[in-house]
């Protein structure tokens, strides 16, 4: 396995990161798979702090295959919904035509527009596509980057993108050098600021490589040569950005929240592990099947840290292309939410970051004799 040295702050640019925590033999992917346990992989999550800006990020990483091995982001789910609505009900106020989207996926962002606003001329460059494309989408399977400098798109928009480029300010450059002078950069990324906060399991891993808060969002935006028309708030979910090229630079002042970021990271990784060790004891105390709910960051975060999997059933989730796979790093296999439907008695593990309460209503709905622990 080929890893790459990022030595460099991505706020900075200087070779001063101080190193902060390292997770050995973390699984690479975040998905599931069909192949035997024997195949998975693990690395070590190298977290290191940059000293001016706070900013905390990986600084080894692993090849993008390895870390995208198979389409595994469906965004299901109420909340999701939600999101696309309402950042397609923003990006329409600004009359996109001929829109270059960046990491489509399955296509949701683009049909929603069409759908709302009527065919305007829409590409998608995207390396794991779920969706082949129609009259309205066209689908280029691949990563975008400068190669593509050739200003035949209008507009760039991106949902959930910017988190994970490896080289964001690099990101940024290109598309500001892609956008004609009238063009429209509107994108989404997730509040990673409430996410660490909050404690949620999903803030940074091999996919998120790097802490992006909204301020760094905003420097980064700034000194690469955007201005910032228009920011939106979903929930602690996501943040909505519309903005466009500056005629001037501007001088900018960096704040350094290092002290700041070091000590929540801290207190994520120490609830963490203290938080296995209560839910193991609730695992003793019952006699009733146990399940996880996510097959995903949240059920590898808690049986890395030591949750008991061999005491779990299954992970529960709501993605059908993950049902019957088996949860990569892990023993356990995916099942449908319905599976504890006629259960008479079922606990559930619940640490479903943003999707929280979505999910516990779910479940709760499914089966009323459910024993929720969040």
């Amino acid at each position: 396995m080929s890893i790459t040295s990022r030595p460099e702050s991505l706020i900075t640019g200087n070779c001063d990161l101080e190193p902060l925590i390292s997770l050995k033999g973390f699984p690479v992917f975040i998905g599931c798979t069909n192949q035997p346990a024997e195949s998975d992989i693990k690395a070590d999550m190298n977290w290191s702090i940059c000293p001016q800006s706070g900013c905390i990020q990986l600084t080894e990483l692993l090849p993008e295959e390895l870390v995208y091995a198979e389409y595994h982001s469906e965004a299901v789910g109420g909340v999701w919904q939600d999101h696309h609505d309402e950042f397609v009900d923003f990006c329409a106020k600004y009359n996109l035509t001929n829109v270059l989207e960046i990491g489509g996926s399955n296509g949701a962002i683009a049909k929603r527009y069409i759908d709302k606003v009527g065919s305007v001329g829409w590409t998608i460059v995207e390396p794991n596509p779920g969706f082949a494309g129609n009259d309205d989408i066209q689908v280029i399977k691949g990563f975008f980057d400068k190669n593509m400098l050739n200003n035949q798109y209008q507009h760039v928009v991106h949902s959930h993108v910017l988190e994970h480029t490896l080289y964001p300010q690099d990101f940024l450059k290109h598309i500001n050098q892609f956008l004609q002078k009238d063009g429209f950069h509107i994108f989404s990324v997730p509040h990673l600021f409430a996410y660490l906060k909050n404690k949620f399991s999903n803030t940074i891993n091999f996919e998120h490589t790097f802490l992006l808060t909204e301020y760094l969002v905003d420097y980064i935006l700034e000194k690469n040569g955007f201005e910032i028309i228009e920011k939106r708030y979903f929930q602690e979910h996501s943040i909505f950005y519309a903005t466009r090229k500056k005629q001037l630079p501007t001088e900018l002042k960096l704040i350094n929240n290092k002290v700041y970021y070091k000590q929540l990271f801290i207190d994520l990784i120490d609830f963490y592990k203290l938080e296995v060790q209560r839910l193991n004891e609730l695992i003793e105390s019952i006699d009733a099947p146990v399940y996880l709910f996510g097959a995903h960051i949240f059920s590898q975060f808690l049986i890395y840290f030591g949750l008991d999997e061999s005491k779990v059933v299954g992970i529960l989730d709501n993605s059908a292309q993950k049902k019957d796979k088996r949860l990569y790093g892990t023993n356990c296999i995916v099942a449908s939410p319905h599976a504890i439907e006629n259960l008479p008695k079922v606990a559930v593990i619940v640490k479903a970051g943003q999707y929280q309460r979505e999910v516990v209503e779910q479940l709760c709905k499914i089966n009323s004799n459910t024993t929720i622990w969040e």
